[in-house]
């Protein structure tokens, strides 16, 4: 029966194009490739390589097969890694809760060096309001959480603060609000606001409710699109409508009382006590750096 070494002998020799550059790759004799590939036609009861020119190519069958070798030994790699991966204890698959307005540019990246770094173990984003995540890191649902600070100091899980995220007030350029050229607090009261509300109907603390009528929504992209269609105002994170200011889609609100860029503080959060791995470990350490 054939193995795993003529299969390698067969896929390197037919990508490299000759058996003595198969044998210096692998470091071995020329005679043993092909000898290994001549076992493995018997085996096969096939013939892999036409040997009447002075560079051995492929058959027709040989052709067909190729893929299906090359698909073996990629699946043998792959089992290889999952072995080191539970002998170092990476998890199986790590849980990350954040708002989806922290899916800011500099996590896609981190996500990508953690594929390479951990590929047996996957990767579940859950998007969930601010101001849900704790309580399904709590639910053990998830294993960690991006979130705006909740300014109530919570005991049972473990926060981490990361750094800021800077916010603009828009609306849309026909709002009556973007005819304003310094708007005060007195201005803002009439116009409907849209907020951040969690899915259990909590309220997103951190943004001041100012306007006398407020509507609520579970995500910031969903308040992004509704302040698009001129429903309302809403304080919006700057990375999630840069590019609809600039498209004149929205216009930036010039607020009399906000001087800089008003920000909020983002946490990271996990459960208290709860031993990381080391892929969660790893992730964990390059997360503390998102905002920097």
């Amino acid at each position: 029966m054939y193995n795993l070494e003529q299969l390698r002998m067969f896929v390197e020799s037919a990508e490299l194009g000759s058996f003595s550059a198969c044998a210096r790759k692998l470091g071995k004799v020329q005679s043993a490739i092909s000898q290994g590939i001549a076992n493995l036609e018997i085996d096969l009861n096939l013939q892999l390589f036409d040997r009447s020119t002075r560079k051995p190519s492929l058959t027709p069958e040989g052709k067909q097969l190729f893929a299906y070798a090359e698909a073996v030994l990629r699946q043998t790699e792959e089992l290889n890694t999952a072995v080191q991966a539970v002998g170092r204890g990476d998890e199986a698959i790590i849980r990350l809760a954040l708002d989806n307005a922290l899916f800011v540019p500099t996590l896609g990246p981190i996500l990508q060096e953690f594929g390479d770094a951990f590929p047996a173990t996957a990767i579940e984003i859950i998007y969930i309001p601010s101001t849900d995540v704790i309580n399904l890191i709590k639910k053990q649902r998830a294993d960690l959480g991006l979130m705006f600070s909740d300014l109530s100091f919570k005991q049972d899980v473990q926060l981490g603060f990361i750094g800021h995220v800077p916010f603009h007030a828009v609306c849309n350029p026909a709002h009556p609000l973007a005819k304003i050229d310094s708007v005060n607090v007195v201005d803002l009261i009439p116009h409907r606001q849209l907020v951040l509300r969690g899915e259990i109907a909590t309220d997103f603390d951190q943004v001041a409710k100012i306007s006398a009528e407020i509507w609520w929504a579970n995500s910031f992209h969903a308040i992004e699109e509704m302040v698009k269609q001129g429903i309302g105002w809403a304080y919006m994170p700057c990375h999630l409508v840069e590019e609809a200011i600039k498209n004149k889609e929205l216009i930036q609100l010039p607020l009399s009382f906000d001087h800089k860029p008003w920000s909020l503080s983002v946490d990271l959060i996990r459960a208290k006590n709860q031993r990381m791995g080391h892929a969660q470990g790893w992730l964990y350490g390059k997360l503390t750096h998102l905002l920097e």
